[in-house]
């Protein structure tokens, strides 16, 4: 399974919210791609931006800041957030990533999403975030009443690859992550690769989530329990790959 540290920006700065609440912010970095460097050297081969400003402007604000953040990285890179048009996906494009994640629009714009798969293939990742069950829609500020499981299903008939899900209520609140929620996606739609992100808060979290044994769950977004220091991406990637370290103590501790 892959490890991808999260960098969310807002207002050019690396931050974290607690349940996608854009009152609850808290700055971790005024540099995120020295943040993007520091993950490298840790260690990670993966990471995972998102513009939470585009997110609510409805298109990529801190491109220039991404690209900045690919060149330096290193790895691979997967950039989101407001990747509702033609435009702004072929903008994401151009920063030189390697995968555009969409979610909203392409929920609600049939043809926008067959473009999207047309143009990105397998650079294509869709975003399903829930809140209760139910898919979040506009940076998280909207919840519809349509069903995560059943939107994930739909997908796979019309050739997405990688499906990005996020359960909304665990977010940044280190309570660990939705383990029964992500048994019903895998089974809803087997041929996806499943990338799962929200409440990891603990090695322990990461190993449950290996030995979950489900062969599509391909990746996991670990944002505030890095930030806070309470395991290193060093320890989180033997963690996911069956090794026993454990952090130091007192780590995180307030």
């Amino acid at each position: 399974m892959i490890l991808f540290p999260a960098i969310d920006l807002r207002d050019g700065r690396a931050v974290r919210l607690v349940q996608g609440d854009f009152d609850n912010v808290t700055v971790f970095n005024d540099d995120p791609v020295a943040q993007a460097r520091l993950f490298a050297e840790q260690g990670a081969t993966h990471l995972h931006v998102v513009d939470l400003d585009g997110a609510l402007e409805g298109g990529p604000v801190h491109a220039h800041v991404v690209a900045s953040i690919a060149a330096a990285f290193g790895g691979t890179v997967h950039y989101g957030g407001g990747m509702r048009s033609r435009a702004a996906i072929e903008t994401a494009i151009a920063t030189g990533i390697d995968r555009v994640v969409v979610g909203t629009a392409v929920l609600q714009d049939a043809d926008l999403l067959r473009w999207a798969i047309d143009r990105l293939g397998d650079r294509l990742v869709v975003a399903v975030d829930a809140r209760d069950g139910k898919v979040a829609t506009h940076g998280w500020t909207v919840t519809s009443d349509q069903d995560a499981l059943t939107v994930a299903a739909d997908l796979v008939t019309t050739g997405v690859r990688h499906l990005l899900y996020t359960d909304i209520s665990r977010d940044g609140m280190l309570e660990g992550p939705n383990l029964q929620a992500l048994r019903r996606l895998a089974a809803a739609a087997p041929p996806l690769g499943i990338l799962a992100s929200g409440g990891i808060s603990s090695l322990g979290d990461l190993r449950q989530l290996s030995q979950l044994g489900l062969e599509n769950l391909t990746g996991v977004i670990v944002g505030r329990a890095l930030y806070e220091e309470r395991f290193t991406v060093t320890e989180a990637l033997v963690a996911l790959s069956g090794g026993q370290s454990e952090p130091a103590l007192n780590r995180g501790a307030s």
